[in-house]
């Protein structure tokens, strides 16, 4: 069978703020950390990519990596495919890099305790990539900034706490500081190194400053954050403190407070404290801080402040609620600090002053335009990889640069990369899917099932467990670029929303109603099970699968789920106790009410499973979609097959199952990659829509050890 080309607007898709920007940010480049090991070392270890710097000339990338204990770097001179140049031992843990002209200046923690603090300022050739010489900087390095001339270096010397000591509640002594070292023709001046005290400053722990963040402006004046005592400090270029402030305290009204299983922004936060993490000089007058937070509050946004504590702007809670209208909102951080900023890069791209906002939770960058600083305004959301922690702006080759720290290699999840995005005037190819446009804030994620309406580009979806107290139903218009999402329905029982459900599968009864498929999981005490619920979403009608069907029953069941006449099909994902390959298509009579099987067979499995993630029946043909539960470059099914319809012709269980003929319709990897980011485990919906337009999803697994991003594409005619 011919398979169906890529759509170009899978990938050309506008942004969901300004219809077009301006400049747009793509991203074109993925590079996974683990890549710049040498050949027979072991690549399965925990890697990183944590902050980040450029050279001078912007083709040399350097990232702390802080598991390995190495300063890692990369040739970016392609920036859209970038080549390992290996790693370098730090011998002890590299916290950030930067580059002034040949030389690469690393602070190095080298701290026993933390009570005994210590580390290194270190020196590398930047070609040779050989340490040359060190500083001793008298207690533990965090951020490392350099002059805009380069004639010196700010520490953060932050001597961070034990936070599994009382809470993490300061003092906990010895205190931080910021030191300022002089750089002479790319050698160091230790001699010259000046201790900046900042005990006495912040109403909380004023006697325990932990310095976090530092920058410099085009004076010489450092800004830097004491996070964890909610304060800020100036200082003059003779090393003096010139001002300081509290952070100060926000009052967040619409946001969701908590970790229950459900995207309900409806809590208020009162006087909760900044608590910020990143700061960057925006001019000489103004910086910008990404608010992240510590074990007191966290404002879940971003502030510019005037160099005299004045609130220029405070992002509120409108930051979250863009990361959630694109399906990134981390709901099981709503307890802790949401979607937690952690950094800010400022750059001016054509002109245009830009501000960066990292956001490490909901693993994305929000990109303001900030000509009026008083009402910045958000232009896009990057998607970066699971928990940007770093970014760089390169304007002079129009590239912004992130560091992804999460490394969830150990766990068969992604690895760690460094990102690049291009500047361009093209529509911005993220986010292919977004919740934007309706009045009320709608909260979505872990979308696991793809269904069809009566009309054009009218889709229905379904979101899975991770939401398991507000199962629901969302209605999409694939109409749009991107797609929006105008209605979420939550699915109830007794008027409640139903418990103990595992949504993975839907399709319209042609009633207004719908036929749902749960994945049941017996030590959960959820019941692999097919319901049919109303057009209000009230669930009428539960129909638990027999004992003969569940013979082998596991935790992976039902995937998928199709109407044929009067037969409801759902489809299993893995083997329960069947012929080593195949899984079950169960069907269910509604008029009869008896159940029957055939049987599918399943590509060979290779490092992983393989299983059913969706089942569709348009015409003569039912489609499913298999998939191996790999990522990234070890993924190698992610594939739409197709069979008869004529094939259905279910057996009751203890016969032996008829097996179904299938043929390739499509492989996803390509697809999958057309965003330039490694390869995602989970597509999980299919629909052919009233035109016969094939549709494609994948499950962002809630953001939950995952980027959260959700891949929405068409692959065209399907008949």
């Amino acid at each position: 069978m011919q398979k169906f080309a890529l759509l170009t607007s899978a990938i050309a898709l506008a942004t969901a703020m300004p219809a077009m920007a301006e400049t747009t940010f793509n991203r074109i480049a993925s590079f996974a950390t683990p890549d710049n090991m040498a050949e027979g070392e072991d690549r399965a270890r925990p890697t990183s990519a944590e902050i980040i710097s450029v050279s001078e000339d912007g083709n040399t990338i350097v990232y702390s990596d802080s598991p390995l204990g190495v300063l890692g770097f990369l040739d970016i001179t392609d920036a859209k495919a970038p080549k390992a140049l290996g790693n370098v031992a730090m011998d002890g843990e590299p916290t950030t890099a930067v580059i002034i002209g040949k030389r690469v200046f690393v602070g190095v923690d080298t701290s026993e305790s933390f009570t005994q603090p210590s580390g290194q300022l270190r020196v590398l050739d930047l070609d040779s990539e050989e340490v040359l010489e060190s500083c001793d900087l008298g207690g533990q390095p965090d951020s490392v900034a350099k002059s805009k001339d380069g004639s010196f270096l700010a520490i953060a010397i932050e001597n961070q706490r034990d936070e599994d000591l009382n809470d993490g509640a300061l003092p906990q002594l010895p205190a931080g500081f910021v030191v300022k070292l002089p750089v002479a023709n790319g050698e160091l001046d230790c001699e010259g190194m000046q201790k900046i005290d900042l005990t006495g400053l912040a109403a909380i722990g004023g006697e325990d400053p932990e310095p976090e963040y530092v920058d410099i402006n085009e004076n010489g004046e450092i800004v830097v954050t004491m996070q964890e005592n909610n304060h800020i400090a100036v200082i003059g270029a003779d090393g003096a403190v010139t001002s300081h402030f509290s952070a100060g305290t926000v009052t967040l009204e619409g946001v969701d407070a908590k970790d229950n299983g459900e995207l309900s922004f409806t809590d208020t936060l009162t006087d909760i404290p900044r608590e910020p993490d990143g700061v960057k000089w925006i001019d000489d007058a103004h910086f910008a801080t990404a608010n992240e937070g510590d074990y007191q509050g966290g404002s879940r946004g971003w502030t510019i402040f005037n160099r005299d504590g004045t609130v220029v702007y405070d992002s509120g809670v409108s930051f979250e609620h863009a990361v959630a209208e694109i399906g990134h909102y981390p709901e099981k951080r709503s307890d802790a600090k949401g979607v937690e900023p952690e950094s800010i890069e400022v750059a001016t791209f054509d002109g245009t002053p830009y501000v960066f906002v990292v956001s490490e939770r909901a693993s994305v960058i929000g990109v303001y335009d900030v000509s009026d600083l008083s009402q910045p305004q958000l232009t896009q959301l990057l998607p970066s990889g699971v928990s940007p922690e770093g970014l760089v702006a390169i304007p002079s080759r129009n590239l912004l640069v992130s560091a992804n720290e999460a490394d969830l290699g150990e766990d068969g999840g992604a690895r760690a990369h460094v990102m690049l995005f291009e500047a361009g005037t093209g529509p911005a190819a993220y986010p292919m899917i977004t919740s934007a446009g309706p009045e009320e804030l709608i909260g979505w994620g872990a979308l696991s099932g793809l269904a069809a309406g009566e009309a054009a580009g009218q889709l229905f979806a379904v979101s899975d467990s991770v939401y398991g107290n507000q199962p629901a139903i969302f209605t999409i218009d694939a109409t749009q670029t991107p797609a929006r999402i105008t209605n979420k329905l939550i699915v109830t029982r007794n008027g409640h929303p139903a418990q103990k459900l595992d949504i993975e599968g839907i399709a319209t009864d042609g009633e207004g109603g719908f036929w749902l498929a749960s994945e049941g999981r017996s030590d959960r005490l959820i019941p692999h099970a097919i319901y049919h619920v109303d057009a209000d979403g009230e669930i009428q009608d539960e129909f638990a699968l027999p004992a003969d069907l569940l013979d082998g029953e596991k935790r992976f069941g039902f995937e998928g789920i199709a109407v044929q006449g009067n037969t409801v099909w759902v489809a299993v994902q893995r083997e329960w106790n069947d012929a080593k390959g195949q899984v079950k298509l169960i069907a269910y009579d509604t008029d009869s009410e008896e159940w029957g099987a055939v049987a599918y067979p399943l590509e060979e499995a290779g490092e992983g499973w393989m299983g059913l993630s969706e089942l569709t029946i348009d015409g003569d043909w039912a489609y499913v979609i298999e998939r191996d539960n790999l990522i990234g470059d070890a993924a190698k099914v992610k594939k739409l097959f197709r069979f008869p319809v004529s094939e259905l012709a279910p057996v009751a269980a203890g016969e032996t199952l008829p097996v179904v003929t299938k043929e390739e319709v499509r492989d996803f990897i390509p697809d999958l990659k057309a965003l330039n980011g490694y390869v995602q485990d989970k597509v999980e919906g299919f629909t052919i829509d009233a035109d016969g337009i094939g549709w494609v999803v994948t499950d962002n697994d809630g953001v939950d050890d995952s980027s959260g991003e959700t891949l929405f594409w068409s692959i065209g005619k399907m008949n």
